[in-house]
């Protein structure tokens, strides 16, 4: 069976006579007798019985009725679908974020996404580090990732949507804590908390060339395995840390202060990455979304 046989039988048997079919179905008179007779071939059944007076189905011919419109409706859905798939109105997309940091710029696209396109379905993946998102992105585990990178695989296209600073968290009660910015040097005596060494890490790396440069090493007392217990920490007066400048943007913490670093060895910026030569309509329009809601990039201040 096809389509336009379907469709055929299902006017007919509406009609019942093969001349008010064929105007409906914009045919000839024998285009419409065919169709139904190769209908009837490939079921091995009669399904209208006909005279010089009237037409009418057969028990089969009634049997199909409801299974015919049943395939009409699904043709036709299919052929939406294929067709909404094609525009990027529909999809799946695995997206990746790391930190605290990404937190509310995934909010505000995943809800832009479904507000405007509800047929595309997004997978949200958080992660401790950094580095796993962009190698997932490269091999396409993940089509879409936020977070901050040193280095990005050839195979990866990016784009900035934010540029940051470094910020040291410390403890609302701290000596520094109601300072507008502090040097790196001033904190050569405190105790620093951090998340786990890991390539690509940029945090870390930042707090190491800091200190470093200004001539002393950290002293780590507690490695945490995430953003959040180490924000914890801080608040219980445990340490301080070294964090990006949107944090505060994403979540309060009532007993942690964050200060400006003032020498955070230039911009940090927070970018959005995805596979240079995935052909997805749906990635497409995600990113299309992606450029309304974060134009330029914006440096938060505190």
């Amino acid at each position: 069976m096809d389509v336009k046989q379907i469709r055929a039988f299902l006017v007919l048997a509406e009609e019942l006579h093969f001349g008010h079919a064929a105007e409906r179905l914009r045919m000839t008179q024998p285009q419409v007798s065919r169709l139904i007779r190769n209908l009837e071939q490939s079921l091995s059944a009669q399904l209208f019985e006909r005279s010089t007076r009237s037409v009418r189905l057969t028990a089969a011919g009634e049997a199909l009725v409801e299974p015919a419109r049943n395939i009409l409706i699904s043709h036709r859905l299919a052929d939406a679908a294929v067709k909404a798939a094609g525009q990027g109105e529909v999809g799946h997309l695995r997206f990746a974020f790391t930190g605290i940091a990404t937190h509310t710029l995934v909010g505000r696209l995943s809800k832009l996404v479904r507000s405007t396109h509800p047929g595309i379905q997004l997978s949200l993946q958080s992660a401790t580090f950094a580095l796993p998102s962009i190698e997932g992105v490269a091999d396409g585990s993940f089509d879409l990732a936020f977070g901050h990178w040193p280095f990005i695989p050839q195979a990866v296209e990016t784009r900035m949507i934010a540029e940051e600073s470094l910020v040291i968290a410390v403890h609302k009660n701290h000596p520094l804590a109601d300072r507008e910015s502090v040097s790196m040097a001033e904190l050569k005596d405190e105790e620093f908390i951090t998340l786990p060494p890991n390539p690509g890490s940029t945090t870390i790396e930042r707090l190491y060339a800091l200190s470093q440069a200004a001539g002393f090493s950290p002293n780590v007392v507690q490695v945490a395995p995430d953003s959040w217990t180490i924000l914890s920490l801080v608040g219980a007066e445990f340490g301080c840390s070294v964090t990006v400048s949107s944090v505060p943007y994403n979540f309060t913490f009532s007993n942690v202060t964050f200060i400006p670093l003032e020498d955070d060895q230039g911009p940090f910026p927070l970018l959005m990455a995805w596979r240079k030569y995935y052909d997805s309509p749906a990635l497409r329009e995600v990113l299309r979304l992606s450029e309304q809601l974060f134009p330029v990039p914006t440096k938060p201040s505190l």
